[in-house]
């Protein structure tokens, strides 16, 4: 699933997703305190856009530049490019600013296991103290046996991944599962989410 899988994805549709936010983000997020945010696998821009909506001043990280160009459009009409920032980038590769973020958001972020634990802590490290960590994946027994690409869901991180990860400076704010608040895509058959809402204490 590199950069190609995804471009070649996002040019087989008009619009990929609904262009709405992830309803898991509203209800965790409505409520804090704006301030800089990084959307990992930002896709068209749903989470952003409502993000910037909110106040926050957001970066949106992708690994796809279409994408990203529609993301980039869809804040302007908008009216609110001046709050978001757009970089493509593949968050297992590319190095985040440590402690640059009051919000670190990752939705259904196909980020593979790798041998060590580098690309999470690299997400973990980039939330400032006070901020908040939240990750979001489809529970495991909603999903097929084997996902595009030849892959299983066992070979993506999950919520609970990180949790080994957190140490003193964390509070685990949430760590369940629970139904989705809006129906699963076209074809797929999600009845779930994994949600892990984090706050770094310091």
């Amino acid at each position: 699933m590199d950069a190609e899988f995804w471009d070649e994805k996002y040019r087989g549709h008009d619009q990929l997703f609904s262009g709405e936010p992830n309803g898991v983000l509203v209800t965790e997020i409505t409520g804090l305190a704006p301030g800089r945010a990084l959307d990992v696998g930002c896709g068209e821009g749903g989470d952003a856009l409502w993000l910037a909506r909110q106040g926050w001043q957001v970066t949106g990280v992708d690994i796809s530049h279409v994408a990203l160009e529609r993301a980039a459009a869809a804040a302007a009409a908008a009216g609110v490019a001046d709050r978001v920032t757009w970089m493509r980038a593949d968050p297992a590769e590319t190095p985040l600013p440590a402690g640059a973020f009051d919000l670190v958001s990752a939705h259904f972020l196909p980020l593979l296991r790798r041998s060590g634990d580098s690309a999470m802590r690299g997400l973990l490290d980039a939330v400032a103290p006070g901020g908040t960590f939240l990750f979001v994946f489809h529970a495991l027994d909603g999903l097929p046996e084997r996902l595009e690409g030849g892959f299983t869901a066992a070979d993506f991180c999950h919520p609970h991944d990180f949790v080994p990860l957190l140490g003193d400076d964390w509070a685990v704010v949430v760590d369940e599962t629970r139904p989705r608040t809006t129906p699963a895509p076209a074809g797929t058959h999600h009845t779930h989410d994994v949600v892990l809402r984090a706050r770094r204490l310091r």
